[in-house]
Order: C-alpha cells, then sequence, then structure tokens
C-alpha cells in the first residue's frame, strides 16, 4: 500500500512509531502494535502503529511519522512511502520463553538485546523483558551473557593502558559523590580511570547532575578519549556515548514500577565498566535502611554474583560492603553537592569529614588492587594526595579538559529561598533517613534546579539541643520551599532520641 507522509512533529525519544487511519489499518488488517515496513526509496525502517480513528489527526490515506522515522527516511511532508506488514522481532519469542522459566542462551540473549539497542522493541515489550528476568531470576551464565551483549551492541573506549580502573556505587545512599574524590586521587597516583556516570532518577542528584555544575559532562567518546589519555581521567555523563546503550534503555522501563532484578543489575554495572576497557572494578554495596542491598547477607549474595560474572569478563574485581546507614557529605542537591566536592579536595575546613574518609578508603582499596601500591600501603598513598593538595590539582585539570564552568566553592550559586528545619528536642541523632533525605530535596526542586537542595547539620551520634539546626532547605521557588519544609515535619528525616 502507497500512502502519504504527514509529519506530527513528535518525538518517542527512541523507539519508531507510525499512526494509520482505521480505514488504511483494516485493509491491511493491521492492529494496535503491530509493526509495518515503511520504505522511501532506499531507505526503510520497521516501525510499530498507532491507530487513529479520527480523520482530523491522520486522513485514510495517509500515514503519520514520528520524529525518529521521519528523519530516518529522510521523508517530507506529502511525499509517497510504500508501507507492507512486517514480521514481529524473534526477540520475542526469547522474552516469552524466559518469561515461562526457560534459560536463554547466548544467541538468544544477544537477539534481545541487539533489538533493544536499535530500538526494535516498545517499552512495553522491554517491560515484559525485565518482568521476566525479576520473576525468574537470571543465572550467573545468563548474567554474563547479557552483560557481554550490551557491550558489544554499542561503542568501546579503546585506550592505551594496560591497566584500567573503575568503580561503581550500587546507591542508596543520599549525596554520595565518592566517584568525584576518588578519580582524582586514583589519577594522580598515575592510574587510568575514565569514569562515566548516570543523572539522577529517583535521588537528588547523580553524580553526572553534580559534576555538571562544574563543567560539562555530554561527550562523544573521542573527546572523552582525549581527556583521560591526557589526564589520566574524566568524569563524564555515560547517556551520551553510546555504551552498551540498551542498558540505559532498560533502565528507563525499570524506573516506574522499581524493578531492580539482581542479574540485570550486575550485567549492567559491569557491562559499562567492559564498554571503557577496565581491568580492574572496585565495587561499593552500601548496606543500611532504604539501600538496595538493605542487609549484609544480602550484600553477600551480590558480592558473590559480581565476583562470579567478572572473572568471565576478564575483569578483576573487589567489592567491598560499606556502611550505608545516612547520607554521605552535608550537602545535597547537585550544586550543594559540588561544593563540598571542592571543599573537601581542597582541605578547606568545611570539608565532609565521612566524605573525605570515605573517598581515601576507597581509592586505596582501587591502588591495592590494581598493584599500583602494595597491599595494605594505598590508603597512605591515597591519604597523602589528598591532603598535599595533589589530587585537588588533577581535578582541575579534568574540570579544565572538560569546560570548567566553575572551580572555586565560592563560585558555586545556591537557590535564592532558605529555611532551617530544627530539633524539637534535645538529644541524641540516631538515624538519618537516606529515602527521606532525598525526597525533600527533590521536593525542593532538585536536581532539576540544580541550585535547590539541602545542607545536614548534623548526622548519626550528634548530640543536639532543642531548636538547634539539623538541616537548611534551598529552593528558588517560595512555595517549593513550603513543601519541603512541610515535608520535613512529616517525613522527619533526621531522628533525635531523648
Amino acid at each position: 500500500m502507497n500512502l502519504r507522509v504527514r509529519d506530527l512533529s513528535i518525538c518517542t525519544g527512541s523507539i519508531s512509531i507510525a499512526i494509520l487511519n482505521t480505514a488504511d489499518a483494516a485493509k491491511l488488517d493491521l492492529h494496535y502494535a503491530d509493526r509495518i515496513l515503511i520504505r522511501k526509496g532506499s531507505a526503510k525502517i520497521v516501525a510499530s502503529i498507532d491507530i487513529t480513528t479520527t480523520s482530523e489527526f491522520v486522513l485514510p490515506g495517509e500515514i503519520g511519522l514520528f520524529e525518529e522515522v521521519y528523519k530516518k527516511l529522510a521523508a517530507k511532508d506529502g511525499d509517497i512511502v510504500e508501507v507492507h506488514l512486517a514480521e514481529k522481532p524473534k526477540s520475542l519469542v526469547f522474552i516469552r520463553q524466559k518469561l515461562m522459566g526457560e534459560r536463554l542462551s547466548p544467541e538468544q540473549m544477544k537477539c534481545i538485546v541487539d533489538d533493544i539497542a536499535n530500538d526494535r522493541l516498545t517499552d512495553i515489550e522491554i517491560t515484559y523483558f525485565v518482568a521476566a528476568c525479576s520473576t525468574q531470576e537470571l543465572d550467573s551464565n545468563e548474567i554474563v551473557s547479557l552483560a557481554k551483549a550490551m557491550v558489544n551492541t554499542g561503542k568501546v573506549l579503546k585506550l592505551k593502558s594496560k591497566i584500567v580502573a573503575d568503580k561503581h556505587c550500587i546507591g542508596g545512599v543520599a549525596a554520595n559523590r565518592t566517584t568525584m574524590v576518588v578519580v582524582p586521587i586514583v589519577a594522580a597516583a598515575g592510574l587510568t580511570i575514565p569514569k562515566t556516570s548516570s543523572r539522577a532518577i529517583t535521588s537528588a542528584a547523580g553524580t553526572a547532575d553534580t559534576v555538571e555544575v562544574l563543567c560539562d559532562v555530554t561527550l562523544s567518546l573521542e573527546k572523552m578519549k582525549q581527556v583521560v589519555e591526557e589526564h589520566g581521567g574524566c568524569l563524564v555523563w555515560g547517556g551520551s556515548m553510546d555504551l552498551a546503550p540498551a542498558d540505559d534503555k532498560i533502565i528507563r522501563v525499570e524506573h516506574p514500577l522499581s524493578l531492580d532484578p539482581i542479574g540485570q543489575l550486575v550485567a549492567s554495572i559491569l557491562s559499562k565498566k567492559k564498554a571503557v576497557g577496565a581491568t580492574h572494578v572496585l565495587v561499593d554495596i552500601p548496606v543500611g535502611r532504604g539501600t538496595k542491598a538493605g542487609t549484609r547477607s544480602k550484600a553477600l549474595v551480590l558480592k558473590r554474583k559480581f565476583e562470579k560474572v567478572s572473572k568471565a569478563l576478564n575483569m578483576k574485581i573487589k567489592v567491598v560492603i560499606t556502611d550505608g546507614s545516612q547520607p554521605i557529605g552535608n550537602g545535597v542537591g547537585p550544586a550543594l553537592e559540588a561544593r563540598d566536592v571542592l571543599w573537601t579536595l581542597q582541605n578547606s575546613k568545611h570539608s565532609a569529614l565521612d566524605l573525605k574518609e570515605k573517598a581515601i578508603f576507597m581509592a586505596g582499596e582501587m591502588l591495592d588492587l590494581t598493584g599500583r601500591t602494595r597491599k595494605g600501603n594505598g590508603h597512605r598513598l591515597a591519604r597523602q594526595l589528598l591532603e598535599n593538595g595533589t589530587a585537588y590539582l588533577k581535578f582541575i585539570d579534568i574540570l579544565r579538559a572538560q569546560g570548567a564552568k566553575v572551580i572555586y566553592p565560592e563560585q558555586i550559586e545556591l537557590a535564592a529561598f532558605s529555611e532551617d528545619y530544627k530539633a524539637i528536642s534535645g538529644g541524641r541523632v540516631i538515624h538519618v533517613d537516606n529515602g527521606h533525605i532525598n525526597k525533600i530535596a527533590r521536593i525542593a526542586g532538585s536536581p532539576l534546579d540544580y541550585k535547590a537542595g539541602l545542607y545536614l547539620h548534623v548526622h548519626k551520634g550528634a548530640n543536639v539541643k532543642k531548636g538547634q539546626k539539623l538541616l537548611t532547605v534551598y529552593s528558588d521557588s517560595k512555595e517549593k520551599l513550603d513543601f519541603a519544609i512541610t515535608a520535613c515535619k512529616s517525613l522527619m528525616p533526621v531522628t533525635v532520641s531523648r
């Protein structure tokens, strides 16, 4: 069937969609979510269809194209295209098999990941895959297959160094910007550490959001390689370089239902490390209320998964289980966290001491893991590089190579309005809730408003008096600030025991 193109000027963000009038869909016996092959000259694309019953949107004889399809076909309004029924992706058969409890072969897993990476599956179909991996847990062989397929369907960073270090924290701890301190320490020690990070999904800020306050994080793979080769490290947003692209699309559909199957978590993390050429990987599993692992026993199960899969991927790994019972650092939100990082690297009196000590610990473990130091000496070298200012200078070099915006903490602008949340009684702080802290900062506007968030004045174990400041909330909206303070009163993110 030949149909006339109508440009709908609507983007899906990834998947290819076209819209048919119900009359034309009936002629081809097409139904919602069926696939069609659209051909214009030598250009062709497979798209999923929506069907409209109103002629005011897409007329009989027309085909409405979303921007992804319109651009791939290099089409113009009024062009004539051929439309044919297309077969459904073969990967749907394998997804169904996984839903029924069958084990997937490397070839089947590769087929699924390739279809995800190339936008041949809808979000609903990807969600079925995620659900299958959640209800029918992936075994170690399937996790390895998934990780390898994710790497092989994207770009790979190739560096000169024989040893390439990388680290990852599985998350759940508010304001944990350890990576931004570890990278310059490790790079200053002479190692190569190409760090890609994510943006916030449910937290008040991701590492990429915080780094973006200071410099550009949206780099091409070529630019990333240049920065790493010249300075030993980088701090970039992983979503901008097509490294293991299927992983980002899987994560997108996991979020609404808060699904994060262990197998996909391990494959997701290790595929990103493999894609940047990592030979040595340090994984941080925080344990505490609200963290992904939750308990130490669950963390140990996850640790064994990481170790088994990384061995199959030919990467040396060390997994550390850390205290995730409260936020790391004082600032929560991109600008406030960036200020903490700079103060800590400068050894300022405003340094976040818990951030400093955890960064030294993590960097020391990395130095030992890679053989840069004799076992047990890494922490000493990490502390020396941080406290003598060498790591700070390396950090500034990296920022400048990535187009520095701000390099001094006093240059970082905070939101226009602020209000303190104070203790209603005196006593000892026995808990600071990661989830509630993140929620309050997001209500204040973070991370979309990078200047918004909150600043913690106390941590667990501190003694406080009635009326003492527990935290200060920042927002560029008076209304949002009021909502955030109200949330503080109902959520009580800081628990004080009399």
